[in-house]
This record gives C-alpha cells, structure tokens and sequence, in this order.
C-alpha cells in the first residue's frame, strides 16, 4: 500500500503506517542568516502542508546557539526549512547528525560545498561540468585584472548568501570594485562571475528525479530578491519553452551538478543558456525556498505533486536514511 492517499474529496494524507513512523516532526526555520523572513515563510508552510496531510508537525524558529537544538529534544526528526548560514551550510546538518537526530535534504558535505558558491564552481570545473569563468576576488585592486581576464559584463556575488543577495551586475572596473565592498562588507569571500546574457532556467530535484524546468523571465537586471519574493510581474514559463530535447540536456546537467557535490533527497539547480544554445552551471540550492513564489513547489505542481506530497515524500526520505544508519 502506498505511504500517501489520494481521492478527490481529500487532498494527499500520509499512511497511519508512515506517520507512525515519523514520530513527531520539528520543522526548523527562520535562524539568524539575511534570510531569516524568507525561511520563516518557508517554514510556516511546510508546517501546514505536513500537518494537513497528517503528520504531527511543530514548528520552531531557531536562533542563537544550534547546540541548544539537539538539547533534550522533544520531536524524532528534523525538516530543515532554515535558509543560508547555519541552516542549509553543513553547521546545522553535522549537529543533527552527531545527535542521532534524522534531518531532511543533503548531508554535511554537500551541503557546505553547494553554500559556497566559489567551491562549488571549482567541483563543477573539475568535473568538467559548464559553468560561467570566474574568479575569487579578494581585493579592490584586483579589478582591472580581472576585467581584462574575464571582459564584460561581469556578477559579484558574496560565496557564502543565497536568495540572491548581495549580487550585482557590474560593467567596468570601477563598478567591479565598488561591487566587490559592498559584497566584502557581507561575506570574506567573493565571486566574481562571468555574466551569461540569455534566457534563466531552474530545475527542481525530487528523490533523483529531475521535475519540469521553470523558465525565468523579469523586468529587472536578473532573478534577484525582489524578483523572487516581492514582485508580482516575475514570469514563469511551464512548460519552460526549449525543445524537449533541450530540456531533457538541460534536466540531465541539473541531476549531474546535483550528483557530483553529493547532494540527496531535494534540491533545485540554476542554470543559464547563453546565445549559441549552450547551457551554463549557476549553484545548487540543498534548502531551496518553499514559499508561495518559491519554484519548487510550482516545478512540483507541474509534475501532478501536491504541495502536501512533495513536504511528505522529502520527509519520507529521513525514515528511509535512519534505516540504513
């Protein structure tokens, strides 16, 4: 029988089997990270998607010290809904993990490579996998060089944020080095980018099955914050527009880049077509946001999957992992 139930008068529900199996669920969100509103929105309907299905589900909003998590805890498993630093960067997966404590998404390791945007572009390069030229920029003075190195039009972003904050297109040194303090002033390790002009695709990940592409179109320079989580005018494109045969190129990169950092269970992948049709590497989100304007779950709703589904099917995972522990 299977773990979730469907008819037209109800939406999913998890089996009695499955929800005893589960235990009672923490789902941890909000933190102390620049992402702090959006994963408090994640959490906040992540919690109401598991306890609508059935699951005993309570949320809490982690701040301070991690430790203080694992410290008498009074729920068997963790869904991880905390975004950026601490949450989605390897620091709350190893607490977890050294506790005996099941957590959704990947572990340790691939979730601190796929945080650092930089050591992330070094295993796709390694693996001969495409992704934009870059560099590590690690001062002011480094503009010129790297103007010439890399030409123009050119992204700076801090390593270590998501959500697209702090980025900036830049198009001359001087906006490059101007750039590269304001994202300094945030993190101690910048990237700087090769910008891609073209269209913008993501693909969501769901238990090592690619779901549709999401095509990205907006009116501002790129998909940054606001674009994501503010504006209304974002367009999104399912089916995403390419070629079946060029969203099926384009799935197949986004599972590999997924695989080679290690990364399990969800995820989503960003990735760029430059004008000659080629498809280049961005990063890998293991925490990807589960807002109302968050794309995994509209990748998910392309796919027949329920919002109440894909939170279960992720979470249904951690019964499967503590079995092999």
């Amino acid at each position: 029988m299977s773990d979730l139930t469907h008819t037209d008068a109800q939406p999913y529900q998890a089996s009695p089997g499955l929800v005893k199996a589960l235990g009672r669920v923490a789902v941890f969100m909000g933190g102390d990270s620049a992402e702090r509103e959006v994963s408090l929105k994640s959490g906040q309907a992540v919690l109401s998607a598991l306890q609508s299905a059935g699951v005993d589900a309570v949320g809490m909003d982690i701040r301070g010290c991690l430790l203080r998590t694992v410290e008498n805890p009074e729920f068997d498993r963790v869904f991880i809904a905390l975004h950026g630093r601490g949450g989605e960067d390897g620091t709350l997966q190893a607490i977890l993990g050294q506790a005996g404590i099941p957590y959704t998404g990947s572990e340790v390791l691939a979730s601190s490579l796929a945080m650092d945007k930089l050591r992330t572009k070094y295993v796709f390069e390694g693996c001969g996998l495409p992704t934009p030229a870059f560099r590590a920029m690690k001062s002011v003075d480094e503009a010129e060089a790297i103007v010439a190195a890399l030409g123009t039009p050119l992204s700076v972003k801090p390593a270590h944020e998501g959500s697209s904050i702090g980025i900036r297109k830049v198009r001359s040194a001087s906006e490059l080095a101007e750039a590269y303090e304001a994202a300094a002033a945030m993190d101690d390790l910048v990237l700087v980018e090769k910008w891609i002009e073209g269209p913008e695709f993501t693909v969501s990940l769901l238990q090592d099955r690619a779901l549709p592409a999401i095509g990205l179109s907006t009116d501002h320079d790129f998909y940054d914050y606001d674009a994501k989580y503010l504006a209304d005018d974002t367009r999104y494109r399912i089916p995403c527009g390419l070629a079946p045969d060029d969203e099926l190129r384009l799935q197949h990169l986004a599972l590999e880049a997924f695989r080679v950092l290690g990364c399990r269970t969800w995820g989503r992948v960003d990735i760029m077509q430059d004008a000659e049709g080629e498809f280049w590497l961005l990063e890998v989100n293991t925490v990807p946001g589960m807002t109302d304007h968050s794309l995994v779950p509209m990748a998910a709703r392309a796919a027949g999957i329920s919002f109440e589904e894909l939170v279960v099917r992720i979470l249904k995972d951690t019964v499967q992992e503590a079995a092999n522990a």
